[in-house]
């Protein structure tokens, strides 16, 4: 340990948590410093995991109390640089991980409510409402790493917002230490609820930098009886609007996932993921992923979405098409849209933007932001894909064959204010999933205006006077 904190203070947090919850040897830190995309590297002597609401109420106390900054995390899968601590002596940090809190407190079936800790894995989340019958619906390709608090602190939105909505709103109750210690507690399991502000959505989305969420109560919904998916082919993109609108009226909210691939995002996958194998017989400018979730049985539910696709087919709007036939080629499905971000990065450098415009102008802003960023890098790669449901694309870029790493590199920060601005012109947000944490603190500031950032600011400074919560994310230092 350095002189970064004194150390009688270190020995007050490490017996609050006991040896259990304590790190500080290099070695054991490297994990909780090391970001996801390697785009930032933390900097932190001391990494402490509570196991329980207390003992994370103790830490933030006496962290506030002596003037020392808490990063919270969960399980560091983010790619913004929303956990990344940049301890100095000046002004010490400390990484509060969630991953020894990962209970779940309790499941209602009746009440279709779950509650969980902060520190629990996606996953493990998902699997215990399936054993009570029920389905939890938040999915993302990190799920089984990423943990629940981190995915309400970033407003996960993942495959299946265009049916269930953001993490914001599958969120009944939250359970949260605030910046000086103290514990709100708002676990509560109620639909309908009219007591005042909702203060929950304070914290959701707010990238632990107004407290740290330790448990939320978190809508179920009944497990589908049916699950059927398909791969299809398009000319354009926007024929994958067209597509939408006429799956939306033909499937009403059966429709649970819609998602945009574009060739060369797939090209990536089928060159550098062994697995992966061509959906279809011939090669097509864009494919798009789509599933339905019934409350029919497994052969009804594959007839509905087989009769959807031939009409499809048969007026022209689709190319060509298939639907799984067995829980083995649905996951190869999947495979080919979750492997597209891993699989980016056999192609060399990439450049990431993580954007969304109405639905009804993504095949706009995929025609512009295309030129433009082809203009400025000839050769540019555009590795296009996402949710269209939900308008949220992932716009990446990698560099073109020739050009070296790190050259391409140093565009992020005009490649991407291209991108953004097209994005915003067309009614757009440039932060669609991920947050800001502190990639895009400059964008923030660039493209809300003046009276949101006021807010912003307010909020932040009547709940974290001394501004140790997770500070310069967001709002910058």
């Amino acid at each position: 340990m350095t002189s970064v904190i004194d150390l009688a203070v270190v020995r007050e947090l490490r017996d609050i948590v006991g040896p259990a919850g304590c790190r500080e040897d290099p070695a054991d830190l490297e994990p909780f410093l090391t970001e996801s995309r390697r785009l930032y590297r933390g900097v932190a002597d001391l990494v402490l995991m509570p196991a329980t609401t207390e003992e994370a109420a103790a830490i933030i106390g006496l962290c506030s109390r002596h003037g020392i900054a808490v990063v919270p995390q969960g399980g560091n899968t983010g790619l913004v640089g929303g956990a990344v601590a940049r301890s100095t002596p000046e002004a010490p940090e400390i990484i509060l991980s969630a991953r020894r809190m990962a209970d779940i407190r309790e499941l209602d079936p009746d009440n279709y409510t779950i509650t969980a800790e902060a520190g629990c894995v996606l996953a493990d989340l998902q699997s215990a409402a399936a054993e009570a019958d029920r389905f939890f619906p938040l999915s993302l390709a990190s799920e089984g790493s990423c943990m629940l608090g981190g995915n309400l602190s970033t407003n996960a939105g993942g495959t299946n917002v265009l049916r269930f909505g953001t993490a914001r709103e599958l969120v009944l109750g939250l359970e949260v230490v605030l910046p000086d210690g103290r514990v709100f507690d708002g676990l509560r399991s109620l639909r309908k609820d009219n007591a005042g502000f909702d203060l929950k959505q304070l914290f959701i989305g707010a990238e632990g930098t107004l407290g740290f969420i330790t448990a939320a109560t978190c809508k179920l919904y009944p497990r589908p009886r049916g699950v059927a998916t398909a791969v299809v082919a398009l000319p354009d993109a926007a024929a994958a609007i067209a597509l939408h609108s006429r799956a939306r009226l033909a499937l009403g909210d059966e429709l649970i996932a819609f998602e945009l691939m574009s060739r060369q995002a797939l090209e990536f996958v089928l060159a550098y993921l062994p697995a992966a194998r061509e959906p279809l017989a011939r090669p097509a400018p864009w494919y798009l992923l789509l599933e339905i979730a019934t409350a029919r049985d497994q052969a009804g539910t594959e007839e509905e979405l087989e009769d959807f696709l031939g009409d499809c087919l048969e007026s022209g709007l689709v190319l060509d098409g298939v639907a799984a036939r067995s829980e083995a080629q649905r996951e190869a499905f999947w495979l080919l849209r979750h492997s597209i971000s891993d699989a980016q990065k056999g192609g060399g450098a990439s450049i990431k933007n993580d954007i969304s415009v109405p639905v009804s102008r993504v095949a706009e802003f995929l025609g512009r932001a295309t030129q433009q960023v082809t203009e400025l890098v000839p050769g540019v790669r555009v590795v296009a894909f996402g949710h269209v449901g939900d308008g949220n694309i992932h716009f990446n870029l990698t560099q073109p064959p020739g050009m070296e790493a790190a050259a391409f590199v140093d565009l992020w920060d005009s490649l991407t204010g291209e991108v953004n601005a097209i994005a915003v012109d067309l009614g757009g947000s440039f932060s669609a999933e991920h947050g800001i944490g502190l990639l895009k603190v400059r964008e923030l500031r660039r493209f809300r205006s003046g009276v949101e950032l006021d807010l912003m600011r307010a909020i932040k400074q009547q709940l974290d006077p001394a501004g140790i919560m997770n500070p310069g994310k967001i709002l910058g230092d």
